[in-house]
């Protein structure tokens, strides 16, 4: 049985523009191939409801689970929530129980829950709150999208209060074969190993480093007896 599949919806121009490097998808792959769940799709998309809500139905139709990271603040171009409101055809506004997490949060700081801040308790109908335990402001989840804040710190919080509801599969295993060639001289021999594993995912990866120059071989799969296979009859293949 295929594993549970999900897509990451990264939103905002800071990305696009190359003002800010992501590393939430790096994380959140990691944390998904622990469970057992493929990462199959990332987008990035800018801050534009219309081009949110074409990626979100999209991919909410196509995989399993989606993330989102990005554009949930008190700003003026935090306009994720509304996309995703506008996207599943549901109202938004301010809701009681985020209202109260802010004021709590906001009073400890001895700081003004002000009409920019409560911005962030604005959530579309119908959708369950994802906990914050580092900024307070919650995310949440309304179907199979899973909105979560941009800054990592914050979203990799978010993704640990997500994964526990998540129906994961067998967890992803892999080995990696060193070989002293080039992608041009294994590039035969993996073809052949990719028709006897049509289960397994098989790459590689050239690498040139202190003048050693060759290819890493990375060989994917959830049946650790078949990447184990896999990985010496290629070493036999190779003569290595």
């Amino acid at each position: 049985m295929p594993n549970p599949t999900a897509a990451m919806l990264v939103i905002g121009d800071e990305i696009l523009s190359g003002r800010t490097r992501d590393s939430n998808m790096h994380f959140l792959a990691g944390e998904l191939t622990r469970i057992g769940v493929d990462l199959k799709e990332v987008r990035v998309v800018s801050d534009d409801q219309d081009v949110i809500i074409a990626a979100l139905n999209a991919l909410r139709a196509a995989f399993d689970t989606v993330f989102t990271s990005g554009g949930i603040g008190p700003t003026h171009d935090d306009i994720t929530a509304d996309s995703v409101a506008a996207a599943f055809g549901v109202g938004i506004d301010v809701r009681d129980d985020a209202r109260a997490v802010l004021q709590a949060h906001y009073d400890r700081a001895g700081t003004t829950l002000n009409e920019a801040r409560l911005r962030m308790a604005r959530i579309p109908d119908g959708a369950a709150l994802i906990d914050n335990p580092v900024s307070a402001a919650p995310g949440f989840s309304l179907g199979n999208v899973h909105v979560l804040a941009g800054v990592p710190a914050v979203f990799q919080a978010m993704v640990a209060s997500v994964l526990p509801l998540l129906v994961g599969g067998a967890p992803m295993l892999s080995q990696t074969l060193r070989v002293e060639r080039g992608e041009g001289d294994v590039a035969a021999p993996l073809a052949r190993l990719a028709e006897t594993y049509p289960g397994l995912s098989i790459g590689s990866y050239p690498f040139q480093k202190d003048g050693a120059y060759g290819t890493h071989v990375v060989v994917r799969g959830a049946d650790g007896a078949q990447v184990e296979a896999a990985v010496a009859r290629l070493a036999t293949d190779l003569g290595l």
